[in-house]
């Protein structure tokens, strides 16, 4: 038996909370089969004591049930995450958040087609009217994490533009393009749009912790991260780099979209990012009549918000215009304000606002 066998069977052991295994996290660096006795060494960057545990007794499970294993010897080396100013311990790993960036939200869905983007470009554009509206303009920002399909730039009316760059060597930093009040970061900047993004985990990761490590975002009340769907590559890095202060669900109301928005909340909870609540996006439909129309089932983010332990924060009606002003690069809460939607997703960035501030304390963050 190879060390390339015993690496292939490992590829069953997840890493606590996510759906990636240890072997495509790079977290083996030897295996081997000696006289019958396997042995494998892992190398882990972890403040949590119990991750070297579970993985332990989950690899040792695994090799005790392949040919020709009598014995099972783990080695388990432990670096302690670097400490940073500000840094969270979410899944222990080496985060370094800008200390300008007082809330941090990851926007998911765990599943695609749900309209995670739609939304999380007219919450930006919402809460950043509002804290313009109370003395802070310019304090919202908006990283769009999704590295294979980033549709943010097309969106928010920044497609085909680049980012500046300032300094020199690794000490150079981009500088976040700036619309309707929102600092945005995309790959969609830095790629061509007939350019295919065929990246493997850790490229993915780098470029996550460059966004935000090397962007000079500046005073921010709040950062909004659009994550892509799903639970690994993205997600992980994310938790690693930036110490989250919540995380919001987008759903629809079928189960086909909730049943996976449920498995991206429970994601969160066992990486300790708090809930902060779920939305259901297109929720209803209402005609020319005002006649409702529940054209993709009703109640299922009430169900998600329920068996979470969260809060239902919002319903988003489907309106035309969300699309078409989203297509034409002029999200709709500046298109038209007064817009019925509108005042959705202005409600929704309030409400989250304040419950950030409830949340986490004053000493968290430092005051801005």
């Amino acid at each position: 038996m190879t060390p390339e066998d015993i690496k292939e069977h490992l590829k069953q052991v997840k890493y606590p909370g996510f759906s990636r295994d240890i072997v495509s996290f790079g977290l083996v660096k030897s295996a081997a089969l000696i006289d019958g006795t396997a042995r494998v060494a892992l190398n882990l960057t972890t403040s949590d004591p119990k991750i070297p545990l579970h993985l332990k007794k989950e690899v040792e499970a695994c090799l005790r049930v392949m040919p020709g294993v009598k014995d099972v010897v783990i080695d388990i080396a432990v670096a302690a995450p670097k400490p940073a100013p500000g840094a969270g311990g979410n899944l222990g790993g080496t985060a370094a958040a800008p200390k300008t960036i007082k809330f941090a939200v990851a926007i998911a869905s765990g599943k695609g087609g749900v309209g995670k983007s739609t939304f999380s470009v007219n919450l930006a554009v919402a809460a950043a009217a509002h804290l313009a509206a109370l003395g802070r303009p310019g304090r919202v920002g908006l990283m769009d994490c999704d590295i294979y399909g980033p549709s943010v730039p097309l969106m928010i009316g920044l497609q085909g533009e680049r980012p500046n760059v300032i300094g020199e060597g690794s000490e150079s930093r981009l500088i976040p393009l700036e619309k309707h009040g929102v600092k945005v970061m995309s790959m969609g900047f830095l790629v061509d749009d007939n350019t295919p993004v065929v990246w493997r985990g850790p490229m993915i990761m780098k470029t996550i912790q460059q966004f935000v490590q090397n962007v000079d975002w500046g005073q921010l009340d709040l950062l909004l991260v659009d994550l892509p769907p799903g639970t690994g590559d993205a997600q992980l890095s994310l938790v690693q780099t930036l110490p989250l202060d919540g995380a919001v669900l987008v759903t629809t109301p079928q189960p086909a979209a909730t049943q996976v928005a449920r498995k991206g909340g429970l994601m969160f909870q066992k990486v300790n990012v708090p809930l902060l609540g779920v939305v259901e996006n297109m929720s209803y439909f209402t005609d020319p009549a005002g006649l409702r129309h529940a054209l993709f089932g009703e109640g299922g983010g009430q169900q998600v918000a329920e068996s979470l332990g969260t809060n239902l924060i919002g319903q988003v009606p489907l309106f035309p215009e969300i699309r078409t002003s989203g297509d034409a690069g002029n999200p709709l809460l500046a298109a038209d304000p007064g817009h019925p939607a509108a005042g959705h997703f202005t409600a929704i960035a309030i409400e989250l606002l304040a419950r950030l501030e409830k949340k986490v304390p004053s000493t968290q963050h430092p005051a801005l």
